[in-house]
Formats: structure tokens, sequence, C-alpha cells
């Protein structure tokens, strides 16, 4: 591949924001200090523009196979190059579910004749596949739905966890609410068809409950556990006792909706777990602020409009966010909340290191090449007909963000800018995961490269 220079740009490194020009060759970043007049094949003009990392999206449910008719892995891989996402994590709950060795497999294959930018994919927990997942190292990890699922991948009987938990050595993610509690509040409010009982019935007690046995068994078994979008404050107080098998993520959607928003966007923000109130929004804000929280995610989960139309209960729980997740949080770097440096640790660092993710999250030299040029005075509305996702919604339409990535490079290729669209001849690759590296607490210095 050519040499690329990104010239005079404002670099977001791990703790400082730096004047300067960086150089990459063969994918990978070659000068992170180069000169403005270093030899190159191409050069990008930066000038008023900030490079910073390409964001890594540790929970997304893309929907092939077998729902494409919601998501598919092309569409949704336009969508994360829009909005700057230049690495996802995949869930298992497709069609069929991920939970074989070869079912991964064939989510590769899909990826790497579709995707345009680089994929990883979980293998799902049963009650009885603990030999299966205890073959597989290549992936991201284990997902287990301690509630919140249907047929064998939901995993709620207390042998089953334990055995997942000591006969593998993957890191493990699960969705925490907790079985008995949901379908117990659900029968109270039988017959119900106000969205808003959603939040009653996947109340805190189901998560606080879930997330107290999930983070138990790891500290139990002293094994790698990633609370997955973290819904209330009350879980915070089990994550302030650090530990150094224990990270924890928040979703956007936790941190910008609560049951205020209900009466105004009604299905669009039905989600599991659900939205919670107001003061769960600030306290899981500053969750990441005092780093009791380490990553931001989406949980980018796609339904027609005309399935989330429906009536309540019938209406399905999931919403888009891959393509403006990024843009919403610069947004809050002009607003003065957060530092553009947090941004790219909560949503490039954080999770290249808990999924041990080998040379992604950082601008420093060795590391690869994924990158987002971002423009923090761009403004631009969010409209569901300019939407990439097949789904062609967005719980945020109509609102203005300031801040919007405007080119997105993978292994230094550009596949998406602003105004001139997609590289529709370019595949992303897939992602190498290193787990003996220890995970987010053991590299406090970034993943590192090979």
């Amino acid at each position: 591949m050519p040499r690329t220079l990104f010239r005079n740009a404002s670099v977001v490194l791990a703790d400082t924001v730096t004047e300067s020009s960086v150089l990459i060759e063969d994918g990978k970043i070659l000068d992170v200090a180069a000169s403005a007049d270093a030899a190159a094949d191409n050069v990008v003009d930066c000038a008023g523009l900030h490079l910073m990392p390409g964001v890594i999206d540790d929970q997304v449910h893309f929907r092939e196979p077998g729902l494409t008719h919601k998501e598919d892995l092309s569409t949704a891989s336009h969508a994360c190059a829009a909005g700057g996402v230049t690495s996802f994590l995949e869930m298992p709950n497709t069609k069929p579910p991920a939970v074989t060795l070869d079912g991964v497999r064939a989510k590769e294959q899909l990826g790497a004749e579709k995707s345009l930018v680089n994929y990883g994919f979980y293998i799902g927990a049963t009650p009885d596949n603990s030999a299966e997942l205890a073959k597989v190292t290549d992936v991201p990890g284990i997902k287990i739905f301690i509630g919140s699922s249907t047929g064998n991948l939901l995993v709620d009987e207390q042998e089953a966890l334990e055995r997942i938990f000591a006969e593998t050595t993957l890191p493990i993610c699960a969705h925490c609410e907790d079985e008995q509690t949901v379908r117990a509040n659900a029968a109270r409010l039988a017959g119900t068809t106000d969205v808003a009982d959603h939040s009653r019935i996947r109340d805190v007690q189901a998560a606080v409950i879930a997330t107290r046995r999930a983070t138990d068994l790891a500290r139990r078994y002293k094994h790698r556990f990633h609370v997955l979008h973290v819904s209330t404050a009350a879980e915070l107080e089990i994550l302030a006792d650090p530990a150094p098998y224990i990270t924890a993520e928040v979703c956007l959607h936790h941190i910008f909706f609560n049951v205020d928003d209900y009466p105004r966007l009604g299905t669009r923000i039905q989600m599991n777990p659900s939205i919670k109130s107001a003061d769960d929004n600030r306290r899981l804000f500053q969750a990441l602020l005092d780093q009791t929280i380490q990553v931001i995610a989406t949980d980018h989960a796609p339904h027609t409009l005309e399935e989330k139309a429906a009536q309540y209960p019938n209406s399905p729980s999931g919403l888009p966010a891959v393509e403006n997740s990024l843009a919403l949080m610069l947004d809050q770097v002009t607003q003065g909340r957060c530092s553009i440096n947090q941004v790219a640790s909560w949503m490039c660092d954080a999770p290249a290191r808990v999924w041990g993710i080998v040379g992604k999250g950082r601008i420093e030299n060795g590391y690869d090449a994924d990158l987002v040029l971002v423009d923090l005075h761009k403004q631009k509305t969010i409209r569901d007909a300019e939407q990439h996702t097949k789904s062609k919604w967005s719980p945020w339409d109509s609102v203005t963000l300031t801040g919007w990535p405007v080119a997105t490079f993978v292994g230094g290729h550009k596949v998406y800018d602003a105004d001139h669209g997609f590289d529709e001849s370019f595949r992303g690759a897939k992602l190498r995961f290193d787990h003996s590296r220890g995970g987010y607490w053991a590299t406090a210095d970034g993943i590192g490269t090979e």
C-alpha cells in the first residue's frame, strides 16, 4: 500500500491532543510525529480537524444470518463506516445462533464477504455447551444471556453458570437481568399496553440481582467478566468494589434517554435492559468520568419501524445507533461535559484492551491505521431517511449535534468520506485477539501490537 500523510491534524493521543502530522504505510501507523513535508504518495489535509482512533463497538446485533429484513452485515458496516466505527463485535443471537465454533466461522465468512469494517463474533453460551466454549480461542469472548432471551441461549440456572465460569478461559460478558424478577413483574402487569410499563417490568431490581450474581461468579472463579449495558446507578455500587477481573460498559440510550421520554418516543426507546430515570442518566455519565465504567457501546439492535410500531408488549426491544454514536459523544465534548481524549478512551482504547484486540484503539507507532477524521465544529441534524442502517430510523431523529466524523479509514484505506460516500470495493478484516495480554486492567499503556 502507498504511504499516506495526514498533514497538520489535531492528533488525539492517549492523554493529550497534539498538533502533528501522522504517516501511515502498509495499513500501519509509521510515525505519529512526522514532518508536514514527509514523503508520501497521498496527502490528507487535516487543517481544522481532529484525527482520532477508529471506534470499536463491542456490542452490536447485525441480524445476519436469519433476520436480514432488519439489518445485514453490509448495511450495518456501511452505518459503522459513516459513524467512525472501524471495528465491531457482534452478538450470537442470530438465526441460527452462533453457539458452536462452526457457527462462528460461518459468520466470519459472511463478514469477509460483506463488511466494510473490521469484525469479530462472540460465541454464545447455552446450558450445555461449555465443552464447545472451551475449544474456541480466536474470538472476543463468550456471551451469556442471564435473562432476556429465548430458546437455548437463556442461561439462568446456577449450575450451568457455575460450569461456564469454571470450565472456560475466554473472557465472558453477559446481559444481566434476572429472569424470575422480570417474569414476576410481567405477571403483575399482565394485560398492559403502556410501553412505560416496560421499565417497571424490567426494573432496577432485575438488573441489580443479575449483575451481583454474575460478578460474584467472576470473583469466585477469578474469571474475566464484562458487564454489558449497565442501566441503573444501583449497579454502580456493585462495580465500585474493584477487581482485576471485572469491567463494565454503558450504552448511549442509557445515558441520553429516560422514562420521561416514553410519551415522546414510545417504543422507539423500548430496550432490554429498559430505560431508567433521569438520575440514572446523570450518575451513569459520572461513572464514565470517574472510571467506574470503562466502555461506551451501542447495543445496536435494529427492527423495522413497522415492527416497532406494534402495540406494546408486541413491539420488540432494540434500536439502531452505530452511525450516530461517535457524533453523540463529540457533541458532549463541544458542550464541555467531557474531553475528546475521554471519548477516545471509552470508545476506542478501552474496548481494545477489554477484548485483547491486537493493534487497535490508539494512535501510536506500530498500531493499525484505523482512523477517523472528525470536525468538532460541524453541525448536522439526524434524519430517519438519511440513515444507512437498513431499518432507516433513529431514536435521535431531528436532533442536531455539533461534532461529526467526516472520513473513516480502515487499515489506512478510506472507506467513507462525508462528501463522496463509500468505497464499495474494500472489505475489512477479522480482528486478532490475544487474551494472554490480560485484559483491561493489565494493559494500562494500551493493548500493544504484534
